[in-house]
């Protein structure tokens, strides 16, 4: 009977520790992937519509911006700036700052001054 009782508790103590350590695991993955999202950059896309309201809101965020004058949209990670600014370098601010949004493959430029001609999307 004592041989039983150590297979037995054996048995248990066997038992114990692989589900500890299996729960070790998963918290292990759960922490570690909780880690990967915070510190890696994104790896999937954001989609257009999301990051062209992204650039609009970082847009949003410079004084003097005529926002009814100015339209965003984005197609595959490119952003295209459509409309009217008041000078020059409103138009270059504008873009780098659209540049600088996460998500943000390439900007195309197509704003203008009062006045001028809209360039043509190329």
């Amino acid at each position: 009977m004592n041989k039983m009782r150590t297979i037995g508790a054996g048995a248990v103590l066997a038992a114990t520790a692989v589900y500890f350590a299996r729960r070790a695991e998963w918290a292990g993955r759960a922490v570690g992937a909780r880690f990967y999202r915070m510190w890696m950059p994104s790896q999937r896309a954001t989609d257009d519509a999301t990051l062209a309201r992204k650039v609009e809101s970082e847009l949003a965020h410079l004084d003097g911006v005529p926002k009814e004058k100015i339209s965003v949209n984005s197609a595959e990670g490119v952003v295209q700036l459509r409309g009217e600014a008041d000078s020059q370098e409103m138009i270059d601010a504008l873009a780098q700052r659209a540049r600088a949004v996460r998500g943000v493959r390439d900007v195309e430029n197509l704003l203008h001054l009062p006045g001028a001609k809209a360039p043509m999307h190329q």
